[in-house]
């Protein structure tokens, strides 16, 4: 062989050994890259399905909130349907209490009745004079006022009404705010 075609053959064999070499290293970094892709399309999968379930938890929260707030909302509604169903009933029994008082007050004022206290008196008691105690005093009888008395009488009676709806009220109010705890 001559020194030409040992040249060539040299030449020959350091291309093909540069090809394999090429070959071998395309074929080492298509590996590498396929093994990332596969990596990378894991992880994304991974990523998806973790969001997916935060996505569907926080739903459940949502929706789970949702829920609690309405039905607090009914329970509150309720409880002031009932609030204000108790407190035009206490209103409609001060009314009619007030209504009865009024009407008494005016039938003695108008002279149809008269305001009559049952009492007794007894001669030993240190409230009567000797006197008024010897005079004859009716054991049990009833004892006739003014009408300046009476009409204060009812002014007393109206007072007590008006004390007995706002104590009532207050109870009312008292007790519903314990039971609820609000």
């Amino acid at each position: 062989m001559n020194t030409y075609a040992r040249l060539l053959l040299a030449l020959a064999l350091v291309g093909a050994g540069w090809l394999a070499a090429w070959e071998w290293q395309a074929n080492s970094y298509e590996k590498k890259i396929a093994d990332l892709s596969a990596s990378h399309s894991l992880e994304r999968e991974q990523i998806a399905n973790a969001n997916s379930r935060q996505l569907q938890q926080a739903i459940s929260k949502q929706q789970a909130a949702e829920k609690s707030l309405a039905d607090l909302d009914e329970k509150a509604t309720k409880e002031k349907v009932d609030a204000l169903a108790k407190n035009e009933s206490l209103r409609e029994l001060y009314n009619s209490s007030q209504t009865a008082n009024d009407r008494l007050r005016a039938d003695v004022t108008a002279g149809y009745n008269r305001l009559r206290i049952a009492g007794s008196c007894t001669a030993n008691t240190s409230n009567l004079s000797q006197t008024s105690s010897a005079s004859s005093l009716d054991n049990a009888s009833a004892i006739e006022l003014s009408s300046a008395a009476g009409q204060t009488v009812f002014d007393i009676r109206a007072g007590i009404i008006a004390d007995q709806a706002a104590l009532a009220a207050a109870q009312a109010y008292t007790r519903d705010m314990c039971l609820t705890g609000e």
